[in-house]
């Protein structure tokens, strides 16, 4: 079943009860209520919005993912449950003991995937991918030939037929876009490392110590052309992106629904994500050698 995802850009008073979220709202409509085992994110962008420690409680023992959202409307927090899985401390000893040349091979697997994934988008618009594809095939173990950074470029200048665009997390629009795109990618992939009973703040490349985030920050490379996909199409069909309005970040929250074909099947990408870190699980323990990332196309 395919976990919805719930945004409150209004004022709202949030609660529970029979193991429903309940919106009560400050003027006369009536409540609204949403069965939680349905949820799979909850994004809280509002100031005054107020939500019940007892709503909070059954959020996280489902597994919701809990995104807040700062003074300029930008996804910034996320609450994750602290016991994602019942067998977490003895997989997270695994992610733990996973040796650097594992680390390095599971990196090789991630950048590769995700050029191919790069390329596959664009050539969608016909663009010629020839350097991608090679790119692709030539990583090596802990990419150390930088391909991810090469394809990269090459990426970034023909994705959007914007001539001055350059990917910036302060940059112009489309910049915005993908920021908030991205931000709800990194809640899903949380979500679904802490699901799979790994720490999401213990990364196999990323690895830096102000970064809570730093396996999510990895697993999420192959997932980000999706959201690529996402923002190219508002590009190309809405006459202004300046400013995230509500419109535009309903197009940007259909992310954890969207189609991905993974391991031959098609599968909405917030169930995928949990697939992938599944898989994930199953290096670090030795069981597999192969992570399972979407493809696109």
């Amino acid at each position: 079943m395919i976990k919805r995802t719930l945004f409150f850009g209004n004022p709202a008073y949030l609660s529970t009860k029979n193991e429903q979220l309940v919106v009560s709202f400050p003027d006369d409509q009536p409540e609204k209520t949403v069965p939680i085992e349905d949820i799979g994110m909850v994004v809280l962008e509002h100031p005054q919005l107020t939500i019940t420690n007892g709503l909070m409680g059954k959020l996280v023992n489902n597994k919701v993912a809990i995104v807040s959202c700062n003074g300029q409307h930008l996804p910034d927090g996320i609450l994750l449950p602290m016991h994602g899985h019942t067998e977490q401390t003895e997989r997270i000893r695994h992610q733990l003991d996973a040796s650097q040349p594992l680390k390095k091979n599971l990196w090789q697997q991630t950048v590769t995937a995700k050029i191919k994934n790069q390329a596959a988008l664009l050539a969608d618009r016909e663009i010629p991918v020839q350097r991608l594809n090679h790119l692709s095939k030539s990583v090596q173990s802990g990419d150390t030939g930088n391909n991810e950074a090469q394809a990269a470029a090459y990426y970034w200048q023909h994705i959007f037929d914007l001539p001055d665009f350059n990917r910036e997390q302060k940059g112009i629009p489309p910049n915005n876009l993908l920021n908030y795109g991205y931000a709800i990618l990194r809640a899903i992939i949380a979500r679904a490392l802490v699901s799979s009973g790994l720490m999401p703040q213990v990364g196999i490349w990323h690895r830096n110590k102000y970064n809570a985030y730093c396996l999510a920050d990895d697993i999420m490379e192959p997932y980000r052309p999706f959201v690529d996909m996402v923002v190219r199409h508002i590009v190309e069909t809405e006459d202004t992106y300046e400013e995230l309005n509500i419109h535009l970040k309903k197009e940007l929250l259909s992310i954890p629904a969207l189609d991905v074909r993974i391991d031959g099947q098609k599968s909405p990408l917030m169930v995928a994500a949990s697939r992938t870190t599944n898989s994930l699980f199953e290096c670090f323990a030795g069981i597999s050698r192969k992570i399972i990332y979407p493809e696109y196309g």
